[in-house]
């Protein structure tokens, strides 16, 4: 099992503990070596001695175990997985993105430990599913076991990419595939969404497919589409005003409210 590997970023919060058991098994299917990762967030104020030991030796014990226990939990789902676990130093985002560069995907959970409960979308999440160098996938909601893969497309030069994405992840999990279609032609004309599909019919030729073609906004579409779904596939940017952002607005809206797991696909 060798090749870059399924990244997947922990921290003890719940989210986390479910981005893990996706992440196992996102990496077997792709037969990919796992890689936990669990970053200290450095705090110089709080560095006193706590009974004989430093914050650092104290801080460092417990992430240290923390991972230990991640990837024991990764061997017993999947004996048959190349497990790697570090424990870094440093701001979460900024090392999770950086660790990004030698990753096929990374994995994370939507909420983190830190913040607000009620908030639907981590800022770690949200920063790094903004900025890393590989796709990123966000565990959120459930994921239906008989569902679709659902994917988004738009008239945008990524959609090729996107579009790639979505039927891989639809062979590799045995899943039909949705393609929802928010064109800026006209919605009537299924003809150029079939030449949008055919390569891809070809060269998948044991993934059903269902093309939607609607009018609505793409994240309400898409969000709708989430309910029953095993994994939403999205560009990581699209065409409207935010096409210079790092992760569009449909992107962005489908981290935050999406019924079920997130794919953005990114070129490396």
């Amino acid at each position: 099992m060798t090749g870059s590997p399924v990244l997947v970023g922990i921290d003890g919060a719940a989210p986390a503990e479910a981005a893990l058991d996706w992440a196992v098994d996102e990496a077997r299917r792709r037969r990919a070596p796992l890689r936990i990762v669990h970053v200290l967030e450095w705090k110089p104020v709080a560095s006193h001695e706590l009974s004989g030991q430093t914050y650092v030796e104290v801080i460092w014990a417990s992430g240290n175990a923390l991972v230990g226990a991640a990837a024991r939990r990764a061997r017993e789902i999947a004996p048959e997985l190349a497990v790697r676990s570090d424990t870094l130093l440093g701001h979460p985002a900024e090392i999770l993105t950086d660790a990004t560069r030698d990753a096929q995907l990374l994995v994370l959970g939507h909420r983190g430990r830190g913040g607000f409960a009620g908030m639907l979308l981590g800022s770690v999440s949200e920063r790094v599913a903004g900025h890393a160098s590989c796709p990123v996938a966000v565990v959120r909601g459930r994921s239906a076991p008989d569902g679709p893969v659902v994917v988004g497309i738009d008239d945008s030069p990524a959609a090729e990419y996107v579009l790639g994405s979505a039927f891989e992840a639809a062979a590799i999990r045995a899943s039909r595939l949705v393609v929802v279609r928010t064109p800026e032609r006209a919605p009537a004309d299924t003809t150029l969404i079939e030449q949008d599909l055919a390569p891809w019919r070809e060269k998948y030729p044991n993934v059903a497919v269902e093309a939607r073609l609607t009018c609505a906004a793409p994240a309400a579409a898409l969000v709708e589409a989430s309910n029953g779904a095993r994994l939403v596939v999205v560009g990581s940017r699209g065409r409207g005003p935010v096409r210079a952002a790092l992760l569009g607005s449909t992107g962005l809206h489908l981290l935050r409210q999406a019924a079920c797991p997130v794919l953005i696909a990114r070129h490396r």
